[in-house]
């Protein structure tokens, strides 16, 4: 079947999907990227996705092309034209198109295209036997909380990842942990929930978000705060969290096997909980 995509307005095959090589995204990854999950053949957790979306816009001074109506009814589109059960789509809007140059001028039209990727069973099942994880310098920018389109730091550091036969890297700052190359990191220690407190260090993840405000309600141990490459090595359990691995088990960091090497009792409650709560917001 030919996927189909989206294109400034357009659904295209995505063979003849063209954007311009004078596209300031292109050139100078002047743009960001939101991600929306899909389970059962719907978006996920469309409201802190949308708000994202917006934050990530007016932090680069682009303008919003449309409104919140029109994200959801392309997005699900694509879902539909496309068939997808399980997955994602990805949507990335740039400040458009003009003559190379750092400085910018305020009329350019941005850019917007989506598409959406089907997870495999190969991808299902790294929930359920978990992850392992290999720490990498963070030599990111320093405005993580913006959800750029300036990823090389992640890509250099998820290549030395999978070259090492680990899923995924986990990003390090004077010793202490950010966040996953394209996740947000937990870590379970004395029957307590531990992640980074958000700040320009890393990025607001819509499913961290969900993942603290439901562990909250079932009156979990919560707290926000770094901490050290080595406390990770020592913890009881550990996961990640994203837009398309929901809550991922991590039982090896660097080596290191984290509880017994198996998923543990906190985590595989905290996927069940997720689930009911992604199912209970799709759209």
């Amino acid at each position: 079947m030919t996927r189909t995509v989206y294109l400034n307005g357009d659904f295209v095959p995505a063979e003849e999907a063209k954007v311009s090589i004078f596209d300031r995204g292109l050139n100078l990854a002047d743009g960001i990227y939101e991600v929306f999950g899909v389970l059962d053949g719907k978006l996920i957790d469309t409201e802190g996705h949308l708000a994202r979306l917006w934050r990530s816009l007016g932090e680069l001074s682009i303008p919003a092309p449309f409104g919140d109506a029109e994200v959801l009814d392309f997005c699900k589109e694509l879902v539909t034209r496309n068939a997808v059960e399980e997955g994602l789509v990805y949507m990335q809007i740039t400040r458009g198109v003009a003559e190379r140059d750092f400085a910018f001028s305020s009329d350019l039209t941005p850019t917007v295209f989506a598409f959406t990727q089907s997870k495999s069973k190969a991808d299902r099942e790294v929930n359920n036997k978990g992850v392992t994880l290999k720490s990498a310098p963070d030599l990111r920018w320093a405005r993580r909380d913006i959800k750029s389109t300036g990823l090389l730091a992640q890509v250099l550091a998820k290549q030395a990842a999978k070259q090492a036969g680990c899923y995924e890297a986990l990003m390090v700052r004077d010793g202490e942990v950010t966040e996953g190359g394209a996740s947000s990191f937990f870590m379970i220690k004395d029957g307590v929930l531990i992640t980074r407190p958000l700040s320009n260090d890393i990025l607001a993840g819509v499913t961290r978000k969900s993942v603290l405000a439901l562990a909250r309600d079932q009156e979990l141990a919560v707290e926000e705060r770094a901490v050290t490459l080595e406390e990770t090595y020592g913890a009881d359990e550990a996961f990640i969290t994203g837009a398309s691995t929901y809550v991922c088990p991590v039982v090896e960091i660097d080596g290191h096997v984290i509880g017994t090497g198996e998923p543990g009792p906190m985590v595989r409650r905290l996927q069940d909980i997720y689930l009911d709560f992604a199912r209970a917001s799709l759209v």
